[in-house]
């Protein structure tokens, strides 16, 4: 009888054993660099296109706005104007595979874009500041070109500098830098 008590007792403490919650892995890069980018919620930064050197390009001459407008537990929506253009938003999303960057474009009225919901996951040489977003399989089917994507967010904490970069096929594609604004809202 006391064998019994003695293996109940043991496999009592087993299965409780195998109930504890696990010990969550250290934090990474790309949590780093979630945390880290959530600090700027609420912010404004304003600047401009600083690659390509091109009067041609879209968003040549154009004010842009990037507004930390909402953060949630796991998703940080940064609304990106080019000028008069508010029709952009970059959404970071943490989730057990990683970072994802998706760029969400809608109408006036709020519906989606024909071309919508492309990006990427963070690869693994990020840092805790910065990190890149290789192009996902449904950029790639949207829009074929794009397969080869690179998007890069990084924010200097000491110059306070915000900078949102694209490669493709390895060439630099688009940068624009900004910096917060003090706007009330």
């Amino acid at each position: 009888m006391k064998t019994l008590k003695t293996t109940t007792l043991i496999v009592a403490l087993t299965l409780l054993s195998a109930c504890e919650k696990k010990p969550t892995p250290p934090d990474t890069a790309q949590q780093s660099f979630f945390a880290n980018l959530k600090t700027l919620c609420g912010q404004v930064f304003t600047g401009a296109s600083t690659f390509p050197d091109d009067p041609e390009h879209d968003f040549a001459g154009k004010l842009l706005v990037a507004d930390f407008s909402a953060c949630e537990d796991q998703e940080i929506r940064i609304k990106f104007a080019v000028g008069e253009d508010h029709s952009r938003t970059w959404v970071v999303t943490e989730s057990v595979k990683g970072l994802l960057l998706k760029h969400d474009h809608r109408h006036e009225d709020g519906t989606p874009d024909e071309v919508t919901n492309y990006g990427g996951w963070a690869t693994d040489q990020g840092t805790d500041w910065l990190q890149y977003f290789a192009a996902d399989e449904e950029t790639a089917e949207l829009i074929p070109a794009a397969s080869t994507n690179v998007w890069m967010l990084k924010y200097e904490p000491s110059t306070q500098v915000l900078t949102y970069d694209l490669h493709r096929n390895e060439l630099p594609r688009y940068q624009a830098q900004l910096k917060p604004q003090k706007l009330l809202r």
